[in-house]
């Protein structure tokens, strides 16, 4: 070929070794007088050609042509070459009728020349975005991802849009095809921004584009916003619908990501179905990913359906005990159901590529649109002015008879002559001079023309013309209002059916390591430190997932996490392994271990939330000879008291005595502790386990992700523990109980969501269409978990028009003002507390109203205004519990009275000072005086430490001991008297776990009996406790009290090892 020819000739020029090339002749002598060029490139032997100057130019030369021919999109048509001929040539076979697919690939080789299959490919995937080509057989479906039937099956044509915005041969610049045979558009003049509302992908050399489809309205709306000098911003929307986060779309430059999740319904809590996939995914791939994660054991199902056609729609049915939540969040995780989507935005301006945002790339096309129309007005301004001209000329040529004058002539040039001096008496009033041209129209008017000529219509013609040319004229002036007035009627012709498909979401970051299905199981050699899930022969701790991470305690008081794997060593003397998550502040670990330098021994309780992946943790002091006397772990913060043995010695008259654990403070891991004893423990034996002690756990619910959370976002929901539960209200009057777990789901016809209380009753006003009337009814919401249960008649055109949870309920009924019974009738307000007491859930309720009614609505939001009896006292009983156990890292004095022994023994030798007590305290110097007192009198070591009467008080007060039943009894009587005064909220401090606040309410009659015996303020209350015990302090049962998760005694020596009685009586006699 000619261009092939002239692009060799040029690189001859530049290949070294050519004639030209001087550097080259000494080199050229040197190796053989016999090597000679070829075509300027030099052979250095007979079979070997130079390659030196083949890749400089020829390998530019082939990436600039895939650049700017083959992968990346016109700006201004937003077109890759491919697209433009396949368009260009359906513009030539256009007749209106379908043509077949074959024989419009074959019309476009003629523009194309790199194969029938490209052009069908980019055919095919035209026509599947459904804007520019109508389709008529079996293209193919992008949900399923089949392909499209063979090009002799299968018909296109361009659809009405494509006819309207993309062609105008007068505003097109045209180039010659590859062969030069044809002419080709160099830009389609696109008025409309094609390249945001169809998207594009390719792969150049060294470049790549990915630019995401858009939604049509909303360019539209966007580029009127731009013309009118407003903000413009819009967001991806797929034709595969999903949810999409665009938080870091970074306006589709690179750099940026786009999450896109497919859509998960709960059918039941059995059944999950997925009725829109993620952009850029299909049904089989998503089903293919599914199928890998339960084959890796990340998720359990039981069956996976395809049930697509015409929409998607995957069954999936889990296994047993699956929770569907979880499922949900594993799915998003683990498989396909999100992904990731990396935009790229790379065009082509002019032979340029260029990297442009969204935002810029719809305001270039929005401005090619307004000149593209000015033009088009410029275009038909000139001929209508043309047309106006030529028809005031013919009138004047008819009417004043100029015709009559070419009888005598005999020449054509005396023809024109004697038309042209026939007119010119009356031209004046034209607005351009007469041409040749013009005169040479005349002549070819038909005599039957001249002859029906009619004067009036002439004029209406012209008339017609004038007014059109007037529009024109004044649309040119105001063409930012008329490209408004185009964008608007392009909305009104092609935009139904082209709604929004992709939810725009906000996701919240899923932890995989929280959803993903325990599928090993978790092993631990204590003799040989390994853990891992593939130690067979070692025993089994718990389920755990290859992701998930493991903490082990040593008996030296050191700790370590490490991620969990087949088989691992981590050193010997293995205390205590268990699965660990990340941010974990419910488990808490109770430790007890002796001073290496001192002896003494230390207690603390802590928790683990975050740490250095496989760094070692010191629990004690760090002395060398440092050891773990007690280890215990509870997953919900319980509380546990065990029985200290302190080795025998001549001085000691108490060697054993119980040990709260539940009332120490919840403290770092790294803090020192409080002191047990001084003297040498020989070991600690577990007595009982009893409630938990941390706090109700706070929940927030983030409106803008749809989900539940405890870092304070969105609207707080309340404290809760145990079977607290979730009440959720939907607007097709149904309601929901579930759980407060975090990765609970919520539908999204949700309309309210509070904290559950079974005692409040739910109001509501509905209409049965069944008996056409509105009715109101309260009820009482029966436990029902996960399940959402309909509350209002389930017949077919029955609505919820109002429901709350409030106390004091009122709706307003709205009269229809169009009828003629009801059109003077004022708006009433009704309370629904007042009209209707509190019923059965399936009851039907009473009738609201017999007139008929426009509406009915609260008066207030869905929770009321007026709180419940009661809800005020628990909110302050919630923040008094909020003195949380659970700061990392600080040491609260305020509770210092609360951890007065209260299993003394009345001894007589109580007189010694407590001249140690400092040492009790913390490492980090903080005199908060969490450390329990034990049973050994002072005498035997001075490790008794006396409690602060209050937080203000700093100075230690002695207890003198009270031996005489007689004050016991008056200390019962004053518990019971306080019971039925009801001045000791039993129920209340019972749910709440606190006793000491039930104490706290003493009556002030039995002060001075109290005075009299001389106890300090806070020794009562401690000896009311062991008289009186509430319900989750009363002794546990055996099946309440048995071994904590992850015990196991220490096995230095003999008489330190620990033994777990967990079922001794607590009346046992003191070792003596």
């Amino acid at each position: 070929m000619a261009e092939d020819n002239n692009h060799e000739d040029e690189e001859n020029k530049d290949v070294p070794g050519s004639e030209n090339d001087d550097t080259n002749e000494e080199t050229n002598d040197e190796i053989n007088d016999d090597n000679s060029d070829v075509n300027g490139i030099k052979k250095v032997d007979e079979n070997i050609i130079s390659l030196d100057g083949l890749y400089e130019n020829w390998f530019l030369d082939y990436a600039s042509y895939v650049i700017l021919e083959r992968a990346v999109p016109g700006l201004n048509d937003g077109l890759k070459p491919v697209q433009r001929r396949i368009l260009h040539s359906m513009k030539e076979l256009e007749d209106g009728r379908y043509n077949k697919v074959a024989n419009i690939i074959g019309n476009t080789m003629k523009f194309h020349p790199h194969g029938d299959a490209s052009i069908g490919d980019a055919l095919v995937q035209l026509g599947q975005k459904e804007l520019l080509i109508d389709m008529q057989g079996n293209w193919g479906n992008t949900l399923t991802g089949d392909g499209a039937a063979a090009p002799r099956y299968i018909e296109a044509r361009l659809s009405k849009f494509a006819l309207h915005v993309a062609f105008n041969a007068k505003t097109t610049k045209w180039l010659t095809s590859y062969d030069g045979r044809n002419k080709e558009p160099e830009d389609l003049p696109m008025k409309f921004p094609l390249l945001l509302a169809q998207g594009a992908e390719g792969i150049a050399v060294g470049l790549a584009c990915k630019i995401l489809p858009h939604n049509f309205i909303e360019l539209i709306d966007n580029s009127i916003n731009h013309l009118r000098g407003k903000k413009v911003e819009f967001f991806p929307d797929f034709l595969t619908g999903g949810m999409a986060d665009f938080t870091n779309y970074n306006d589709g430059l690179r750099g940026g990501k786009v999450r896109v999740r497919a859509k998960i319904n709960k059918i039941d809590n059995k059944t999950l179905t997925i009725t829109e996939i993620p952009f850029g995914t299909n049904t089989s791939s998503l089903i293919d990913s599914i199928l890998r994660a339960n084959d890796k054991g990340k998720i359990k199902i039981r069956r996976i359906d395809d049930n697509t056609a015409a929409e998607a729609e995957i069954m999936i049915h889990l296994a047993s005990n699956v929770s569907p939540d979880k499922l949900i969040d594993a799915l998003y995780a683990f498989t396909d159901c999100e992904v990731s989507i990396s935009p790229n935005s790379t065009v082509i301006d002019g032979d340029t590529p260029r990297f442009m945002g969204m935002s810029e790339i719809l305001k270039d096309n929005t401005d090619n649109t307004v000149r593209l129309l000015k033009r088009e007005l410029e275009i038909r301004k000139e001929e209508l002015e043309e047309q106006w001209h030529f028809s005031s000329l013919e009138r004047i040529f008819i009417e004043n008879k100029v015709y009559s004058l070419i009888e005598e002539e005999e020449t054509w040039e005396g023809v024109l002559s004697a038309i042209e001096n026939g007119l010119k008496p009356f031209t004046k009033h034209l607005k351009r001079e007469v041409t040749r041209d013009d005169i040479i129209r005349l002549t070819e008017i038909k005599i039957k023309r001249i002859s029906k000529f009619d004067k009036f219509k002439a004029d209406e013609i012209i008339s017609k013309i004038e007014e059109e040319l007037t529009v024109v004229i004044n649309n040119i002036k105001n063409i930012i209002d008329f490209s408004v007035d185009y964008f608007k009627d392009l909305k009104k012709r092609f935009g139904e059916g082209k709604e929004r498909r992709t939810e725009i979401r906000v996701f919240d970051n899923i932890n995989a390591s929280k959803v993903i299905i325990a599928n090993e199981k978790l092993y631990v050699d204590y003799k040989e430190g390994f853990v891992g899930y593939k130690l067979k022969k070692a025993e089994y701790i718990e389920d755990c997932s290859e992701i998930d991470d493991v903490i082990i305690f040593f008996d030296t008081g050191k700790m370590m996490i490490t991620k969990v794997a087949d088989k691992k060593f981590v050193g010997k003397g293995i205390v205590h392994a268990a699965v660990w998550k990340r941010g974990d502040k419910r488990t808490i670990y109770h430790v007890i271990y002796k001073d290496g330098k001192t002896g003494h021994a230390f207690m603390k309780r802590f928790f683990v939330n975050s740490i250095t992946r496989d760094k070692e943790y010191d629990l004690t002091t760090g002395k060398k000879g440092s050891t773990l006397l007690y280890f215990s772990a509870h997953k919900n913060g319980e509380r546990e008291v065990v029985t200290i043995n302190l080795r025998a010695r001549t001085h000691l008259k108490k060697l054993r005595f119980d040990l709260d654990l539940g009332e120490q403070i919840i403290k770092s891991r790294s803090a020192k502790g409080n002191i047990v004893s001084k003297e040498t423990v020989s070991k600690v034996i577990q007595k009982e386990v009893g409630g938990s002690t941390l706090a109700a756990r706070k929940i927030w619910y983030d409106e803008i992700v749809g989900r539940l959370n405890d870092d304070q976002r969105g609207k707080f929901l309340g404290q809760f523990r145990g079977d607290d539960k979730i009440l959720t209200l939907y607007k097709n009057g149904e309601y929901r109980l579930s759980t407060f777990d975090l990765t609970t789901h919520f539908d999204d016809d949700m309309i309210h969501i509070e904290k559950w209380n079974p005692e409040h009753a739910l109001s509501a006003v509905y209409y049965d269409a069944e008996k056409d009337m509105h009715y109101a009814k309260r009820f009482v919401c029966e436990v029902t978990t996960d399940r959402r249960v309909p509350f209002i008649s389930e017949t077919e055109g029955s609505h919820l028009d109002a429901v709350s949870t409030a106390y004091q309920p009122e709706v307003k009924i709205v009269y229809n003002k169009l009828l003629k019974a009801t059109k003077h009738l004022p708006d009433r307000i009704v309370r629904l507390d007042e009209f209707i007491d509190v019923k059965g859930m399936k009851s039907l309720g009473n009738q609201l109203e017999k007139m008929k009614t426009k509406e009915i609505e609260l008066t207030h939001p869905i929770q009321g205004k007026t709180p419940w009896p009661g809800d005020e006292d628990d909110a302050t009983d919630d923040t008094d519990d909020d003195d949380s156990d659970e700061d990392d890292d600080e040491d609260d004095d305020s509770d210092d009275s609360e951890d007065t022994d209260i299993t003394k023994d009345n001894d007589d030798d109580e007189d010694a000072d407590d001249e140690d007590s400092e040492e009790n305290d913390d490492d980090d110097g903080d005199d908060d005086g969490d450390s329990p007192k034990n049973d050994a009198p002072k005498s035997d070591g001075g490790n008794v430490k006396e409690k602060p009467v209050s937080e203000k008080k700093k100075t230690v007060k002695k207890v003198k001991k009270v031996k005489t039943k007689a004050v016991k009894e008056n200390i019962k009587e004053e518990v019971d008297s306080a019971k039925k005064d009801s001045i000791i909220k039993e129920d209340s401090m019972v749910n709440k776990g606190s006793n000491s606040e039930a104490v706290k309410e003493k009556p002030e009659a039995k002060e001075d009996q109290v005075q009299k015996t001389e106890l300090k303020e806070k020794s009562v209350p401690k000896q009311k406790t062991n008289e009186y015990k509430p319900k989750e302090e009363e002794t546990p049962k055996p099946e309440a009290r048995k071994r904590s998760l992850s015990r196991r005694p220490i096995k230095d020596k003999p008489s330190q090892q620990v033994e777990w009685d967990l079922f001794s009586s607590p009346d046992d006699k003191d070792e003596k």
